[in-house]
């Protein structure tokens, strides 16, 4: 015979039902319960448990139209093991992932075809020009870094993303508080009111980028999103004509956690905006249901400037259609002591005024 067991939702205590009060009462913190509401919380929090994700890939395209490899060309980089893909009349290319002008020549092999592009909508002007605007204003960068010809290594490339649609299904259980306080002449009262919440409901996700390479920072590649799909086209070989194009190296399979997790963290993030007017609320439990998964592949443009500056590498990352930017910035120690000696100078000015003028009212 199966003995039922309910936990308090305040305390995790085993709920016990109480003669005295004919209703449901936790011993450890003298909470109680409606007998038909600890019910329905027992039944919320157990309908569903884990995440379940699902995801098609038979969809991605592994066979070439007649005479689409011929326009292309394999390089692999000695330095980084990055694997650039470009147009066959290319005789020279430089790695954007770590500088390397050294690019081997190799066979297209294992070429998984993209099922979409977005075209570069700036061109290496406009790339140069977000740059010297992301210096400006920056005291404490080097004078040698800004200099031009360091700006103009910066490289235009079609990195590799993987795309992710889903229909999901949510439902998350909270915990909530709702606290009263007031006093009469002898004592100071508080009266807490526990609460579970239940939210349930669906959100679609178009193509959710995850970038396949390895050697891009997630950080950075998240940071140039979003990019605009309303110029998303299927993808043709012509587009890699003046531009390289990164290789994946990691796989659909791989990417599925990030996906996944941006789709939970998505569905949290939504669900908690309607759960207001409560002193507290903390997640209980989160339960996420994925259908109709699908993957495709693409590529999306990106500009990159990978300089060193004193043996340090510094990464900078321009959306090639949005124009969104981000990067690390050097810092020059020498004007940095200066500038933390001016101000130890000013404070110490001011303190002595300070001290002066209390001397004079004392």
């Amino acid at each position: 015979m199966d003995i039922k067991e309910y936990k308090c939702p305040n305390c995790g205590g085993a709920v016990k039902f109480d003669l005295s009060i004919q209703s449901m009462k936790c011993p450890f913190c003298d909470t109680e319960f409606e007998i038909a509401a600890l019910e329905e919380y027992q039944k919320q929090i157990t309908t569903r448990t884990g995440d379940n994700y699902g995801w098609d890939t038979g969809d991605l395209q592994e066979d070439w139209e007649s005479g689409e490899l011929d326009d292309l060309s394999q390089c692999g980089c000695p330095s980084c093991g990055a694997e650039i893909l470009g147009d066959k009349n290319a005789v020279a290319m430089v790695c954007p992932n770590c500088g390397n002008s050294q690019i081997v020549s190799k066979r297209l092999m294992g070429l998984l075809k993209p099922d979409y592009v977005i075209p570069f909508q700036l061109d290496k002007k406009a790339a140069m020009q977000a740059l010297k605007d992301f210096y400006k204003g920056k005291r404490l960068l080097p004078e040698s870094f800004k200099d031009e010809n360091r700006i103009n290594s910066i490289q235009g490339i079609y990195l590799p993303f993987w795309l992710f649609d889903a229909q999901a299904q949510g439902q998350i259980c909270y915990k909530a508080t709702k606290t009263k306080f007031w006093s009469d002449a002898n004592y100071n009262y508080t009266k807490t009111d526990f609460y579970s919440v239940v939210r349930n409901g669906d959100m679609a996700f178009e193509k959710i980028p995850v970038d396949g390479s390895e050697r891009m920072d997630d950080a950075y590649m998240d940071a140039i999103e979003p990019f605009n799909y309303a110029q998303l086209q299927e993808f043709k070989t012509a587009f890699l004509s003046g531009y390289p194009a990164e290789k994946y190296d990691v796989d659909a399979d791989k990417s599925k956690p990030r996906a996944e997790e941006r789709i939970k963290n998505s569905i949290e993030a939504e669900f908690r905006k309607s759960v207001t007017g409560y002193a507290t609320v903390s997640t209980e439990s989160s339960s996420i249901n994925v259908t109709g998964g699908k993957v495709s592949y693409g590529l999306f443009p990106v500009w990159i400037l990978n300089t060193k500056y004193k043996k340090e590498n510094y990464l900078f990352l321009m959306n090639g259609q949005t124009g969104s930017l981000v990067g690390k910035l050097p810092i020059d120690k020498g004007r940095l002591a200066k500038y933390l000696s001016l101000i130890v100078g000013i404070t110490g000015a001011v303190l002595t005024v300070i001290v002066q003028i209390l001397r004079v009212f004392v």
